[in-house]
């Protein structure tokens, strides 16, 4: 495993790494001394570090109590940034109206013994059975908290106290999605969802694997996206890595990102994977492989033995993001029919790159029959290492499916 990057400027003290999914605690109070945060009963830093943010969590959550007259929120701030779920019923006039919306839209529930059953797949009692969400609307919760923070962190913040701009991610990022296709009445989804990517400018960069520019379902979709689409076709002998880095050579993005035409994203996809970047100082980032759409049987399994928000050699291989220049310096894909993204990222580790994986809820892997894919598992090993199942499409509230 190659060194990893210590948690000091530019890279944030406290940051969503290390998040827990299941909560093996109670909840405790993060509270107003007068003239500093106590939270759980200990005292708080302007700016939390890394040692702070680790005691708290194995908490459900903590409950904001705020003083009736205006204080500092730089921490709280840097709570939310790192992910700590936070709660507040009703929060003061002065509290900035979309962290108190953000803080009244959770409330801590499940004891942690059914959290815990929970993390460990078993289901005997009514709040942590195979359909339960109650530690998945914890981690939504945090996810929307960290976007937040972070866009409203500034170094100023840890002096101040004050939540103000937060200025690293001023420049709009361009990224250069790189996606290879063989099935034209996939691509209008695929990019209408690349085209509702929020935070960033994209380019398109098609490879078509043995269909024509002019089949009328690529025209069609090219065409309605009102995507800047630079395509490039390949025959369908031409090996799928081979396609991807046709394609890819004609980045012009300061990142790129390989996207899936048969899998589902969020809108904030490609936001929150440079976010993790920046917050991790990592080479690479991706997403955990998490929810799965098991189309023939129209059911949608979570596994979550893959975490999020830690180092690892591995990340799904359809949320790949890398800078331009380290791509080009990796000499792109492997040029093999299958076992593209895994190639990718074993030579990648194999040569030092730092890989982080970040949540998974903002993703969803489609599953069809095996001959579609280039990486072929039964339908029924997903269902063997569900930790949740579910009757029909059901991603993630992060995924904003409507």
């Amino acid at each position: 495993m190659p060194a990893q990057p210590t948690l000091s400027s530019p890279v944030l003290s406290a940051t969503p790494t290390g998040f827990l999914r299941a909560a093996t605690e109670g909840v405790a109070e993060l509270s107003w001394t007068g003239s500093g945060w106590l939270a759980a009963g200990e005292p708080l830093g302007d700016r939390p570090d890394a040692d702070e943010v680790a005691r708290l969590r194995p908490l459900l959550g903590l409950t904001v109590v705020w003083p009736s007259t205006e204080v500092p929120t730089g921490a709280v701030t840097a709570l939310a940034a790192a992910g700590v779920p936070l709660h507040a019923a009703a929060s003061p006039g002065w509290v900035e109206p979309e962290l108190a919306r953000l803080l009244a839209a959770w409330k801590p529930e499940g004891a942690p013994e059914e959290a815990a059953r929970e993390r460990a797949g078993r289901s005997p009692g009514r709040d942590d059975g195979p359909r339960s969400v109650t530690a998945l609307r914890r981690e939504e919760h945090s996810v929307r908290l960290r976007r937040h923070g972070f866009a409203r962190l500034d170094g100023a913040a840890s002096h101040t106290g004050r939540a103000v701009p937060f200025t690293r991610a001023s420049a709009t990022p361009v990224v250069s999605v790189v996606m290879s296709s063989m099935r034209p009445h996939l691509l209008g989804s695929a990019l209408a969802q690349i085209a509702g990517q929020r935070r960033v400018e994209v380019e398109v960069l098609l490879g078509l694997h043995g269909v024509p520019a002019d089949h009328p379902e690529v025209r069609r979709a090219v065409g309605e996206s009102g995507l800047p689409i630079t395509v490039t076709e390949a025959d369908a002998a031409t090996p799928f890595g081979e396609v991807l880095n046709l394609a890819a050579s004609k980045a012009a993005g300061e990142y790129v990102a390989k996207w899936d035409d048969d899998d589902w994203y969020g809108p904030e996809h490609l936001a929150d994977l440079l976010l993790a970047r920046s917050y991790a100082g990592a080479d690479i980032v991706g997403t955990a492989a998490e929810f799965f759409y098991l189309e023939p049987l129209d059911v949608t399994v979570r596994r979550t033995d893959y975490t999020g928000e830690v180092w690892s050699d591995h990340v799904a291989g359809g949320t790949i993001l890398l800078d331009r220049a380290r791509f080009e310096e990796a000499g792109g894909f492997p040029a093999l029919p299958r076992g593209v993204d895994a190639g990718f990222l074993k030579a990648a580790h194999a040569r030092g790159a730092r890989i982080y994986r970040t949540h998974g809820l903002g993703y969803v892997l489609r599953r069809s029959l095996s001959t579609e894919h280039t990486w072929r598992l039964p339908l029924a090993h997903f269902l063997r290492v569900a930790s949740n199942q579910w009757y029909g499409f059901r991603p993630s509230l992060i995924l904003e499916a409507s």
